[in-house]
């Protein structure tokens, strides 16, 4: 099943996407810029292999809903959120604010 549900912050509008998949669910918070996402991402790959696409994206672990993801803390960041100030150790919440 897939789930997708607009969220406002700060008076925008960001889309959170839940997927449930067997044994796991993909969660994903994105705006137009970039997006964050739980541990599925593999920034490393995004970082190597597709750097030329200069992706704005960031992982949390551990996190089992959307709301967990807004609140928990940045494990990895890609090199072109880093550069738009998204950091390991903020919340999902504030790299969201970030990307908008």
């Amino acid at each position: 099943m897939m789930r997708v549900e607009p969220i406002e912050l700060d008076g925008r509008t960001v889309v959170a996407i839940e997927v449930k998949l067997p044994k796991t669910t993909l969660l994903v918070v994105t705006t137009d810029k970039g997006y964050i996402m739980c541990g599925a991402l593999d920034v490393g790959l995004l970082n190597e292999r597709l750097s030329d696409r200069n992706i704005i994206a960031a992982r949390a672990t551990g996190v089992r809903t959307i709301g967990e993801l807004l609140d928990a803390p940045l494990e990895s960041v890609t090199h072109t959120a880093e550069a738009l100030g998204v950091l390991p150790g903020m919340t999902g919440r504030e790299a969201i604010r970030k990307m908008l």
